[in-house]
Parts: structure tokens; sequence; C-alpha cells
């Protein structure tokens, strides 16, 4: 059996927005190919840390390494050139500009040659409705048809790790299927290394190979993902609901 290679480090990890701490001491790894779900009550501090994988928070302590180099001291556009893609809750598309001028305009090749390159061609395959809208403006997008962008963004950027912050979130139940397909392909069939935050834990722990558990800033549970979703009295009392946000 191939021992699983390490990609992201994050030890001690304390951080917030200004002198706000929010997250306390974390914790954590992922492997080259592996899924993380990224799993809390509203306000418990996710998309904080996916902010401070990113670089948009401030630090106050521990240190992130992305392949064994050090990511903590690294600006935003750093990060992302060493190989953190972000699709943030937001979404951020340029939405003066075509589906096509979108994924154009970001594009650049892939460092990694252990992974096929990410071009505007393979994520057109990979959303075909975005292949037939590719002369659309964002502002003629749905929102399902927005999030497919933002994930296409991302992917040809060529990222080492993927930061999806809830890409399900207000979405129709026929494209949340459409997306938990695609992020499955991304992740399983391509072995992509993603973090995912979701409130949807189910569906997305059953694509995960880890999951971890924020309550109030703190790392309170990390384990198998099947392990957690084989658990759902477990999953209720972490969550305090059968679902979370």
């Amino acid at each position: 059996m191939t021992k699983a290679t390490e990609l992201l480090r994050i030890e001690g990890l304390s951080a917030g927005y200004g002198e706000a701490v929010v997250l306390h001491d974390i914790s954590l790894r992922v492997n080259e190919g592996e899924t993380l779900a990224l799993l809390g009550r509203n306000g418990t501090g996710k998309t904080t840390l996916i902010d401070t994988l990113v670089g948009v928070t401030t630090q106050h302590g521990g240190t992130i390494q992305l392949g064994g180099a050090a990511l903590h001291r690294l600006a935003p556009h750093e990060r992302a050139a060493a190989g953190i893609g972000w699709v943030p809750q937001e979404r951020n598309i340029f939405k003066s500009l075509t589906v096509h001028e979108n994924l154009t305009a970001v594009a650049r090749g892939a460092n990694d040659t252990k992974h096929r390159a990410w071009t505007p061609e393979r994520v057109y395959e990979l959303f075909p409705r975005l292949a037939e809208r590719q002369d659309n403006l964002g502002t003629q997008l749905s929102g399902g048809e927005q999030q497919m962008l933002a994930v296409g963004r991302a992917l040809v950027l060529n990222p080492r790790l993927l930061l999806l912050d809830e890409p399900l979130e207000g979405l129709a139940p026929i494209i949340v299927e459409e997306l938990l397909r695609a992020i499955a392909r991304i992740t399983r069939e391509e072995g992509l290394s993603a973090i995912i935050v979701e409130q949807h834990p189910q569906a997305i722990l059953k694509i995960s190979h880890q999951a971890v558990v924020l309550d109030h800033g703190a790392l309170v549970h990390s384990g198998s993902a099947q392990a957690l979703l084989d658990q759902p009295e477990l999953l209720d009392r972490l969550l305090g609901v059968a679902h979370v946000d």
C-alpha cells in the first residue's frame, strides 16, 4: 500500500479579523488526493478557516504549510500562485465578462505534472451548461450557472488544493446533484485535494475522505468521513441539528 503524501499541514492556528480571534489552536492535515469535509454549526469559524488559508484574515499564531512550504507568510495572490484555488460563498465571478472571458482571464498552465491540466475546454466538458452559455455575460447566468463558473474559474488556475465554501447553498435540487457529481469527479476521479464547507453534511460526507467539526472556533472532532456518516447520532450531536450552515 502506497503511503499517503501530506499536502496541507496546519499547526496551532489562531486567526480572526483584526484583534478578534475566531479560531483557536487548530491543527489538521490533508493528504494529496484527499477531500476534507469541514463541518460545524453556523458561526463556528468554518469560513474563517477558509479565509485564513486564502490569506484574508489576521493570523495570530501557528503555521500553515502547503507541500512543505510555509504558506502563512504569503500574500493572497502568492497563495493562489502556490496552488490555492478558492470558491467563496459570494462566487465573485466577473459579471461584466462572458463565461469564456471569465475562464480565459485567469487560466494558467499546471505546475503539477501528476494531474491533467484544467483548461476552459475541460471545464465545458465538466459543465455542459457553461459550454452552451460561453458567450453569455455573468449577469445573464442563473445562480447555479454562476456557481459552476466560479468552480470552473478556480479549476483553470490548476490548484493543488481546492477550497469550496458552501458550494451548494441556495441552489435548486437538480443543480445540487449536478454540482455534487462534478465535485466527486474533480476529487474522487481526478484526485484533486479539496476542503469543502457545506450545510448538507450527508451529501458532502459521501464524497469526502476525512471530516472535521468546528465548535466555537475550536476543533472538536476529526476522523473518517464514512465513520461520521455511519454515526448519525454523533453527527446530530456535533452539529446540533440534522444539517449545518
